[in-house]
């Protein structure tokens, strides 16, 4: 396959670089306007019982579910008479139930209530100073986006003699949608340069800077058209979209550098320029297709879980990254052939290289030629290496007990779902709902829905409602009979709302007296569902859905998780023909996620440098975002891991000295995993600086845990412990290494191996003549 893509890149350059420019063409006219059909939501199991309860809902009790709310202020309240509130003065309340009936005769509006047309005290906030209009938008999130996008002019702001604003969780989810492509423009704009400034300090040259670059808008704007095609058949959340900037410009980058590097060690070693891009293809080309794989499953397993929110990821992931490592193994070649020696024109770096600061660009460091004793006075990276081999155990009790502290505030988290409170206080749908949390009884948007099946018997119906009035945290039950608190029937509320029976079914309505979304609103909805009833029910809302989404991640967690090991496992086995190499990547992988989910809980749910950042803490973290960072953050690890396992297997392929071989596979990829690194966190910073905290959380998250695997994990974790495993760490059972003989991956032809200059110090061995052997 390799040597297939060297002819074609070498012999028809143009021809890869015409189909990319097609391309890109093409996916920019079907990838236009993307945005506009992704979605907000998703984070509901579609089988669970609340996901059947809300369809039961909508299809026999419509408008029973209220998604949308107007917060209706006067705008010169009269004062308070002994007759009601200011809200009941005549102009008020008349000018109130004709915004009501304007809102109840709109199309794909339902269930239109309000304090005015009901006198419900529950429907306006305690200081009497203003009052609810509830109602549902039909249809699913964009049906109902749309019908908010219509409506929503004619009603915001000064409405004759009242004050609206709206509120509820389609207003919310539409601004969350809103701010997000908002906030990923400016993410763009703040990475793209600086992500430019990096790659030019690190290849030293204004075009080999470009082509990374390149790729990724390649990558980029390919996944965008196809989530716009995915988006037309299923749905699609909103937040993947970040997912496509982080990979798209950080993988480029990756793989960019990588290939770059090879072909420029080939051309300063004296090949010419087919033979360097074939070679770069043959070698660094199969470690990129290698890593793109390895990623590519990990994101993969995002697919196990039903929420459409986690299957998002994947639907962008997967595409984004064999883009980039199409880009990577067709394009750059490609254009690596047209641009030949000139790869190095723009050499911002030539007055420094002039003066003997800098080695210029692709000259074979020291590393390569020597053995490990004169590697280790070589590069910095090999320094680096023999240092830390030489105090294995130290570095190794250091390091560890490093991340493990830094990953024991991940034991205090406290699994929720994201509110309106993950918007910025500016956001008027936020605003709306905090004044419903902090002066309304009850959250009347927030109840727990229960559809009661086979329901005929009034009477058992009343007593099911009376023991739910009772349950620890329930301010009333609303249902067919009546209300009820504490147990028995309140007299003083009059009487139950009517619509809420439809044939054999019945819907009550929960009302909790605390937090709905809080970890006690969730036992709530334990303690209703563990309640006897006199008849099947269903039971809904979006505690309900908080608690199904829990569980359904937690029943196909271990599932993904083996899928992940599993295939990472069966990759690095098939790259290194060695059963440790595989377990010890999994388990630096692991280690190197260990301060992103500290931190996660430490900043994000305890709220410490919520001021600095300025967000608002719930005191708890959105129950798929772990999973996601997990499933990110570990493929993304491994990435690097086998850019390093590569060279470091290379190299003992070569010589059959252990030490050497991660010294010098240390020297060779330490510059390029640390500059990718740079990269990807500085584009996933960029992402992090959004206003919406789930996305800050994302991106601020992913870049702590690429530093601290590029800084700490390859850097002195890897080379530590593979010293101390020594040449163990290669071991595998006979039948296995056959197995790996016959079809594992290398990242090398066969061909005759390069002669070592011996190092004086180190007589000649077995090893060595071993070495010369093979």
């Amino acid at each position: 396959m390799f040597a297939a893509l060297a002819r074609l890149t070498t012999a028809r350059p143009r021809l890869p670089l015409i189909g990319a420019l097609l391309f890109l063409a093409l996916a920019g006219v079907v990838g236009r306007g993307a945005a506009d059909h992704l979605l907000a939501g998703g984070n509901e199991d579609p089988s669970s019982s609340s996901a059947r309860a809300a369809t039961a809902l909508d299809r026999e009790f419509p408008g029973s579910r209220p998604n949308f709310v107007l917060l209706v202020t006067p705008s010169s309240p009269a004062p308070t008479t002994t007759a009601g509130t200011a809200l009941d003065a005549p102009d008020t309340a008349a000018q109130a139930r004709a915004l009501t009936d304007r809102l109840a005769a709109e199309p794909g509006v339902t269930g239109v209530r309000s304090y005015w047309s009901t006198g419900s005290p529950t429907l306006r906030t305690d200081d009497g100073r203003s009052g609810l209009v509830l109602a549902h938008l039909e249809g699913r999130e964009n049906a109902a986006a749309d019908t908010l996008d219509r409506i929503a002019p004619h009603y915001r702001g000064t409405q004759g003699g009242l004050d609206v604003r709206i509120g509820g969780v389609v207003a919310v989810q539409h601004d969350v949608q809103t701010t997000i492509s908002e906030d990923l423009v400016r993410a763009e704009l703040i990475a793209l340069p600086i992500t430019l400034l990096i790659l030019v300090i690190v290849f030293g040259s204004a075009v080999a800077a470009l082509l990374p670059l390149a790729v990724g808008l390649f990558a980029m704007f390919g996944t965008n058209a196809v989530l716009r095609v995915v988006a037309s058949m299923t749905d699609v959340s909103i937040f993947a979209q970040n997912l496509t900037t982080v990979l798209g410009l950080g993988l480029a980058v990756d793989y960019g550098l990588f290939v770059v590097r090879r072909y420029r060690e080939e051309l300063a070693g004296g090949a010419d320029v087919p033979t360097a891009v074939a070679t770069t293809l043959r070698t660094a080309g199969r470690t990129v297709l290698f890593s793109a794989l390895t990623l590519a499953v990990s994101l993969a397993a995002m697919l196990v879980f039903p929420q459409y929110f986690l299957r998002s990821f994947a639907y962008a992931g997967i595409p984004v990254v064999l883009l980039a490592a199409v880009g990577a193994l067709v394009i750059l070649p490609a254009a690596l052939v047209l641009l030949g020696h000139r790869i190095d024109a723009g050499d911002v770096r030539k007055p420094l290289r002039r003066i003997g600061v800098l080695r210029r660009p692709g000259a074979p460091d020291s590393a390569r030629a020597v053995p490990t004793g004169a590697a280790e006075s070589g590069t910095g990276w090999a320094r680096l290496a023999g240092a830390v081999m030489r105090r294995a155990p130290l570095v190794t009790v250091l390091t560890l007990g490093g991340l493990v502290v830094l990953g024991l505030p991940f034991l205090g988290v406290q699994f929720g779902t994201a509110d309106d409170r993950q918007l910025p206080r500016s956001a008027e749908s936020r605003q709306v709902q905090q004044t419903i949390r902090d002066h309304v009884e009850g959250r009347p948007a927030g109840t727990i829905e229960i559809v009661a099946r086979d329901s005929a018997d009034p009477a058992a119906r009343a007593d099911y409602a009376a023991r739910l009035s009772a349950l620890p945290g329930v301010a009333r039950v609303v249902g067919p009979e009546g209300v009820f608190r504490e147990g028995r029937p309140d007299a003083a509320a009059g009487a139950a709302e009517p619509g809420r029976v439809a044939g054999d079914s019945a819907y009550l309505s929960v009302v909790p007296a605390i937090e709905d979304l809080s970890p006690a609103g969730q036992d709530l909805v334990r303690d209703v569902r563990a309640t006897p009833a006199p008849s099947p029910v269903l039971v809904g809302g979006l505690s309900a859905q908080i608690v199904d989404s829990k569980d359904a991640i937690a029943e196909r967690l271990w599932s993904a998780g083996l899928i992940i090991v599993l295939a990472t496992f069966v990759l690095v086995f098939l790259l290194t023909g060695s059963v440790v190499m595989p377990l010890l990547a999994i388990v630096f992988a692991a280690l190197s996620l260990t301060a992103m989910f500290g931190a996660v809980v430490w900043v994000v749910q305890d709220g410490n440098l919520s001021g600095l950042l300025d967000f608002t803490p719930t005191g708890s973290i959105e129950t798929a975002l772990p999973v996601l960072m997990f499933c990110i953050a570990f493929g993304l690890s491994m990435d690097y891991g086998v850019f390093l396992l590569s060279r470091i297997k290379e190299e003992h392929d070569l010589t059959g000295d252990h030490r050497r071989a991660v010294a010098v596979g240390l020297a060779r990829t330490g510059s390029i995993i640390t500059a990718a690194a740079c990269v990807l966190a500085v584009v996933m910073g960029a992402i992090g600086t959004s206003r919406v905290t789930n996305t800050m959380m994302l991106g601020g998250g992913l870049a702590l845990a690429v530093l601290v695997d590029a800084f700490v994990v390859r850097s002195l974790l890897v080379p530590a412990v593979l010293a101390w495993a020594g040449d163990r760490a290669w071991w595998a059972p006979a039948p296995l290494r056959r197995l790996h003989d016959r079809y594992g991956i290398s990242e090398d032809d066969p061909a005759p191996p390069r002669t070592s200059v011996p190092d004086p110090r180190v007589s000649v061995s077995k090893t060595s003549h071993e070495s010369a052997a093979r």
